[in-house]
């Protein structure tokens, strides 16, 4: 691990909420913010905290993600997604999470990471794709 990865490093991203990302059940007029597409971003902005952080080799997965998602951000506006370290508990990365666009706060939450050594991970996924082929 690195030294740098403490309580209260945090980061904030400028997503723009493109069409990709928007909800497109309740037809073209009501197409918002996803919330899987949501909770992608903050996964990825959490993921790209640790990864500037950690040894080379190292990376990380998503673990437990608890989030409210409660105001709409309009097709073409920007989100702001801001993590912050919460706990750092061996490979265990606990952050909190608030995402806002220029009208409301539209998200509060934690989200968990547990950093990987890229390697080993690649041999249990091997390991595992072999059982699979043999059952």
């Amino acid at each position: 691990m690195n030294e740098n990865l403490t309580v209260g490093t945090s980061i904030t991203r400028a997503i723009k909420v493109d069409r990709d990302r928007t909800i497109d059940f309740m037809g073209e007029d009501c197409r918002v913010y996803a919330t899987p597409s949501l909770v992608r971003d903050i996964e990825h902005t959490c993921r790209d905290l640790i990864v500037e952080r950690v040894l080379k080799g190292q990376d990380s997965v998503g673990t437990v993600v608890s989030i409210t998602h409660t105001a709409p951000t309009l097709l073409g506006m920007e989100a702001l997604v801001t993590v912050t370290v919460a706990e750092v508990d061996g490979r265990k990365v606990v952050f909190d999470v608030v995402a806002k666009d220029a009208v409301d706060t539209i998200c509060k939450g934690r989200h968990e990471r547990f950093i990987v050594d890229v390697d080993k991970t690649r041999e249990k996924l091997r390991q595992k794709a072999a059982r699979l082929q043999e059952s």
